[in-house]
């Protein structure tokens, strides 16, 4: 029996919906589309569809006018991404993604802000062999893109160990819970046997034929660490420990970065704290969670389809009261917790088993060889006498985890030898910053971000050094549009590209990731942003009480007002 979409008209769906419902459950036109040797593209509809198969069409702009003057289509290729729950891979899959970028991709790697790998600049003729290279490291990257739950993040590295153990299985349990159950993934990517489906039956028993109105993301938090930022996904989980002891999660639900800029409908949003589940309860709160929003998110308007949307569209109490009645029992009370920490932890730490752990600093990122440091190489050769794992921070760092005491020597030589970062010699400023890809390669990109953000940080530090801030901590995001990849909105100090050279800076947003930020200046460039933050950061520097992060004291100081509900951010 088909699953009905109960709060709004099909007839008034937006396309995306009917692609959905006309491609037999996300397998379309892919096979022919690859198969296709006249365009390095795929059909329209298709590149809605391969997202759930975790990819993304895209193309190089910065050679597009050249291209256009030559009479060639743009130059098409596809990024990948893997779905790795709670960022954890062993070293041979690191190998294994090393190998594939060097093989069929820009040789290099990317690390993202909900701990996955990425691979950019796939050409078609390469995305099929790519993906079953994915699959063979025992990895895969179903449900990393797509209408439905993408990779579950979770803290990378808890103090406690058995703790981390036990929420990491977790992280798996409601990723496997929630993947798509159709066996168009095997059939396309994997050469799987083609199942035939009846019109009646229920492939998608917790997705339906239509998926969810959008995307969605869950995260797990353990305090007294935010690292996840738990506060900007639609579902989030925050590990209740009692007695070094895992008793359950509180709940938090609505959250979400996304916004376009000129449409005041549109905002991000921080996660409400609706309750406390047991750890029976987990996978039936998750599951619920997701049938509320498959049957009441927004399909008539895609940028409205987020749960946040459906939240505020059906006020909290009606959704607390649906998933209630979804999923038969309704929480207990949200239990005490704090969080204190929002960033990584870099260097060495060792675990209560003797082993070893360690934080590298990866600006934005991104795993390449430049002229100036061969960070993929010597990565590489870390991972070839390392045998434990590769663990990705939700702040786009690495963790080399389980490094075993007689091999750390030899760790340690290799991190002086190809010259990689352990947070040393960085201001706590860089460190704690965050750009997402944008150009050359995402379409959506309205400014530069990634290749930008290193130059933005020299320029920032000259300030702080100047007002003696070089050691505080502040949080930095940057990204080319307000789509919200790299979390700009929870930034201190948040810059959303408008256009080339131009910015939104965005300002107040927690140190700890649970108030949003706010707009203070529109539309400028490099030097009115160093400009406008010039004075507040003397001022910062002058009045500020001991521990107070600047994103606070912006506020304290009536510099803007505190965003606390996605509602009042364009108040």
């Amino acid at each position: 029996m088909a699953i009905e979409q109960t709060k709004y008209d099909p007839s008034k769906h937006s396309d995306v919906e009917k692609i959905k419902v006309d491609s037999n459950y996300l397998r379309g036109t892919i096979t022919p589309s690859l198969e296709n040797p006249v365009t390095g593209a795929l059909a329209d509809d298709d590149l809605m569809l391969i997202k759930f198969h975790g990819s993304y069409q895209q193309d190089d702009r910065d050679l597009r006018n050249e291209r256009r003057k030559q009479k060639l289509e743009p130059l098409y290729s596809f990024m990948i991404r893997a779905r790795i729950p709670g960022g954890v891979a062993s070293s041979e899959q690191y190998i294994q993604m090393a190998q594939l970028a060097t093989q069929y991709s820009s040789g290099s790697l990317r690390l993202t802000t909900r701990q996955a790998y990425q691979w950019h600049g796939v050409f078609k003729r390469n995305l099929k062999k790519t993906i079953a290279g994915i699959n063979h490291s025992m990895l895969d990257t179903i449900a990393a893109c797509g209408d439905v739950n993408r990779n579950v993040m979770s803290n990378p590295l808890p103090e406690t160990s058995q703790v981390h153990a036990e929420i990491f299985d977790w992280t798996k349990k409601i990723s496997e819970h929630l993947l798509p159950k159709t066996s168009a993934y095997h059939e396309i990517w994997l050469d799987g046997e083609k199942v035939a489906s009846s019109q009646n039956e229920v492939v998608e028993p917790i997705y339906g034929q239509t998926y969810l109105p959008r995307k969605f993301k869950i995260a797990i938090a353990v305090p007294p660490y935010n690292d996840v930022d738990v506060f900007a996904n639609d579902l989030g989980f925050i590990a209740i420990v009692e007695d070094e002891k895992l008793i359950g999660f509180n709940v938090v639900v609505g959250g979400g970065m996304g916004s376009s800029h000129g449409d005041d409908t549109t905002y991000p949003r921080v996660g409400d704290v609706i309750g406390f589940c047991t750890l029976e309860q987990v996978l039936a709160v998750s599951e619920n969670v997701v049938k509320v929003q498959r049957d009441f998110g927004n399909r008539e308007v895609r940028k409205h389809a987020r749960l946040k949307y459906t939240i505020d569209t059906l006020t909290l109490p009606v959704f607390q009261q649906k998933l209630h009645e979804y999923q038969g029992f309704e929480l207990a009370a949200a239990k005490p917790y704090e969080f204190k920490h929002n960033g990584d932890r870099y260097g060495w730490f060792e675990d209560e088993n003797g082993n070893w752990h360690l934080t590298l600093y990866i600006h934005s990122g991104r795993i390449v060889d430049t002229d100036e440091k061969k960070l993929f190489t010597g990565l590489l050769e870390i991972a070839k006498i390392h045998d434990g794992e590769f663990r990705i921070s939700p702040n786009q760092n690495m963790i080399i985890s389980n490094i075993k005491p007689k091999v750390k020597a030899k760790v340690e030589k290799l991190i002086k030898e190809f010259d990689i970062s352990i947070g040393e010699t960085e201001t706590p400023a860089r460190l704690n910053s965050i750009a997402c890809v944008a150009f050359p390669t995402c379409s959506l990109a309205m400014a530069e971000a990634e290749r930008y953000l290193p130059d933005f940080m020299d320029k920032l530090e000259v300030l702080l050094e100047k007002y003696s801030l070089s050691e505080q901590s502040i949080n930095v995001r940057m990204t080319g549009c307000p789509n919200g990849c790299g979390r700009p909105f929870l930034g201190e100090i948040g810059m959303v590209g408008k256009a080339p050279g131009k910015y939104n800076l965005y300002l107040g947003a927690s140190h700890k990731g649970h108030r949003l930020n706010k707009i203070y200046r529109e539309n400028i460039n490099e030097q009115q942003i160093l400009e406008a933050l010039e004075p507040l950061l003397k001022d910062y520097s002058e009045n500020k009480q001991t521990e107070e992060y600047f994103g606070d004291y912006v506020i304290r100081a009536n510099h803007i007002k505190a965003v606390t509900n996605g509602l009042d951010f364009h108040a």
